[in-house]
């Protein structure tokens, strides 16, 4: 089971800390950038996170729930239901929320104006804040249940 423990926690924790190195560096980097490099890059990061994430999250979902079937009965398996529940949650939002407004960023025009997307990638920055909190606290209880 401690291997288990430590690819779950790996992965979580690998996956949290990519959303928040996002938020925190990537796009205040890209807001130093030239309009049309900004553009580019912010669209090339979109389309490749676009192909990764569903993947990663998936796989931390299943990590979860295979964790909470193995501890069944046990009082670290409440925290791990809730990790679980609260995961699917941000899942659920991310395709009805954010994925729609990422496939537009990532798909850019080269000749969109900077004022056209702009407020767009500024909203999803927003939600994506809301998401990060909502996987750090899925993170927590994780990481309360198995340490």
């Amino acid at each position: 089971m401690h291997g288990i423990d430590i690819v779950t926690l790996m992965m979580a924790g690998l996956l949290v800390g990519n959303e928040l190195t996002v938020s925190l560096f990537i796009n205040p980097v890209m807001r130093q950038l030239g309009d049309e490099s900004q553009r580019q890059a912010l669209s090339l990061f979109a389309a490749l996170l676009g192909r990764v994430m569903p993947f990663w999250y998936a796989l931390c979902l299943v990590l979860f729930l295979v964790e909470t079937y193995a501890r069944r009965g046990e009082p670290a398996a409440s925290f791990l239901l809730s990790a679980s529940v609260l995961w699917v949650a941000i899942i659920i939002w991310t395709i009805l929320v954010l994925v729609p407004i990422n496939n537009r960023i990532a798909g850019l025009a080269e000749q969109t104006q900077l004022k056209e997307w702009l407020p767009e990638h500024t909203r999803w920055e927003r939600l994506h804040r809301i998401r990060i909190l909502l996987l750090l606290v899925a993170l927590a209880f994780v990481t309360h249940a198995l340490v």
